[in-house]
Order: C-alpha cells, then structure tokens, then sequence
C-alpha cells in the first residue's frame, strides 16, 4: 500500500467527516474530491460504505444517551419519546420510499459535477433565503413537532437524493420553515440520519455485495476512522455554535464552491476543446 493511497484515503475520509452533517453536502464534496485526486479507491463500494458508516456511528454515539431513551421509553404511548420516535418515523419514510424507487436513477443521471455546482448555488441560495425570512420559532423541542410538519421536513430530506444538495441541509431548511427553532432543527436532522443513512448504507450494502471487495484494509481503515473522529467533532462544534451563528455562512459557501465549480468545469471544457 502506497503512501498516496492512504493520503488519498484520509482526505476522503476527513472530508466525509466535516461534510455529512453540514448543511453543504458530503456526496458532491466527495465527488469532487474523488475527480480532483484522482481517487478509486478499493474495487466495489466498500470504501464509500465503510466511510459512511464512520460517520453514522460518530452521530449514534453524541446521541447515544437520547437513543437509549427513545428506545425503551417509546413504548409508553403519550411520552415525549414516544412522540419523538413518532417524529423520527414518519419523517424518514418518505426517504425510505423515493430512495428505494428512484436510487438507480439518480446515481446512472445525475451523479455529475456540473449537477452538484447547480444544487450547490440553488441550496445556498435557498438556505440565505429561508435563514432572513423563515416564521417565527414555534417549535423547541423534537417532541413538539406534529405529524405534519414530521412528514413535510421528511420530504425535504428526499430532495437530498439530487447530489450537491445536502441532506442535512434539505432537513434542517425544512424544519425552519415549519417553525422548528435552529438547534432543534440541527438535533433532529441528526437524529434523523441515523436511520436515514443506516437504511442507505445497508441497502448499498446488498446492492454492491457481488462487488465488496475488503482486500485493501489499510485505505479502508484510515478513511473510517478520519471520517468517525472528524464527524464527532463537527456535530458536537455545530450544536454547539448554531444557535448563534446561524446557516447563512453555509449558503454563501455553498455558492461560491458552486461558482468555482463552474468556472473549473469551463476552464476544463474550453482546454478540451482546444
């Protein structure tokens, strides 16, 4: 194993880390990086699964204590986690039905870097937008969330399909605008991945099984553990600080990768042509 391919490794895996749960998007930022070092990584999809998987479990453990709750207290009906789980189920389902139905699609068409600069600007666009007009916080808690405003932020997180748009980001604008305060609505777009991106990763899983190949451990290891470390420290850092600064700093990063990216692929186009 050479030194390149464990560098390559860890910056896949770092970038996986810092972007899955920023509202910036982790599957256009790993598609870019992936064509700009011109990284392949292990045959099959065992390293974009196993990074993935870094990064569910960095958010399972800063939820764990939350989890635990939920788990054994959503059987007493009328409890807070019982309308917390409620909250968390009808929300993914719309993901769990549009992802299993329209996956392959997705991934043959528009897995493209000028895809991802388009959904790029239009979600930083939309998340300035939404930050200087959205309602009033009504809701401040996840067990406040009714099953319609539940459901709506769920079909937001479905619009993440589109690569560059962001799942964190679809979920999180989302909740604003149905009057979800800021850090809840981080906390429950976290939340929410866990079985958003556990069903994903299991059913990338089983469609690539033919494919997996663990021979290259060493590449696999550094990026699940770089993108496990780095995940852990950006959702604790968000929770921390977005109460206070807000998502706009991430729409106007969004747009002006977006813009790079364009510049970058007409730069490329016009030395082809050339």
């Amino acid at each position: 194993m050479d030194a390149f391919a464990l560098l390559s490794a860890l910056l896949m895996g770092v970038v996986e880390g810092l972007t899955e749960f920023l509202p910036i998007s982790s599957t256009g930022h790993l598609i870019l990086l992936a064509e700009a070092i011109g990284f392949t990584g292990p045959p099959g999809k065992t390293f974009e699964i196993t990074i993935q998987l870094g990064a569910i479990l960095a958010v399972i453990w800063v939820f764990r204590e939350t989890l635990l709750r939920i788990a054994f207290g959503m059987w007493r009906r009328g409890s807070t986690e019982y309308y917390m789980a409620m909250n968390l189920l009808l929300a993914f389902l719309p993901a769990m039905v549009l992802g299993a139905t329209l996956h392959g699609y997705i991934t043959t068409l528009l897995f493209t870097p000028l895809v991802v600069a388009l959904a790029l600007i239009i979600g930083g666009i939309a998340i300035i937008v939404i930050e200087r007009n959205r309602p009033n916080p009504s809701i401040h808690s996840i067990q406040e969330m009714g099953p319609l405003a539940a459901l709506l932020v769920g079909f937001g997180q479905a619009l993440a399909m589109i690569p560059g748009t962001s799942r964190s980001g679809a979920t999180i604008i989302s909740a604003l605008l149905v009057g979800v305060e800021r850090k809840t609505a981080a906390e429950f777009s976290f939340l929410l991945a866990i079985p958003t991106m556990v069903a994903a990763t299991a059913f990338s899983l089983f469609k690539a099984r033919a494919e997996l190949d663990f021979s290259s451990m060493g590449q696999i290891g550094v990026g699940f553990f770089s993108a496990f470390i780095v995940a852990l420290l950006i959702v604790r850092w968000l929770l921390s600080v977005i109460s206070r600064i807000g998502f706009t700093p991430f729409g106007w990063y969004r747009i002006a990768l977006g813009a790079l990216i364009l510049v970058w692929l007409a730069l490329r186009s016009g030395g082809a042509a050339a």
